[in-house]
């Protein structure tokens, strides 16, 4: 007679997710998220650049460049919505919110002369 043993092997568990509004060292982050039923345009950047970003949830990184005085996002709803906006750098956080018809959601970092960001 035969005797089968059969082991059934535990799943290792994930690791965790955390979630976090940090941008990595030398980037900024740009984020827009929400309802906007007929849409937003959306433009994003530095003092010395501007592109354009489309789809909610949206979000873009760039590299912080040496000398840029500030950076931006705006985002203006296209016939109604509520939507909120944010821009972070080296841990620095600046958020806006826009809600109804064309209304617009902005938000700025601003470099200061310590070089950190405000």
């Amino acid at each position: 007679m035969t005797v089968t043993k059969t082991v059934t092997a535990k799943p290792k568990p994930e690791p965790k997710a955390t979630e976090s509004d940090e941008a990595p060292a030398g980037t900024a982050v740009f984020k827009v998220w929400g309802s906007a039923p007929a849409g937003a345009d959306i433009t994003y950047g530095s003092d010395s650049d501007n592109l354009d970003g489309s789809g909610l949830p949206m979000t873009k990184t760039l590299k912080v460049q040496d000398g840029a005085l500030y950076y931006h996002i705006s985002a203006q709803l296209q016939g109604g919505g509520d939507i909120r906006c944010s821009v972070t750098i080296d841990g620095q956080t600046k958020t806006g919110h826009a809600r109804g018809s064309y209304n617009i959601c902005s938000a700025q970092l601003n470099g200061d002369f310590s070089g950190g960001w405000d």
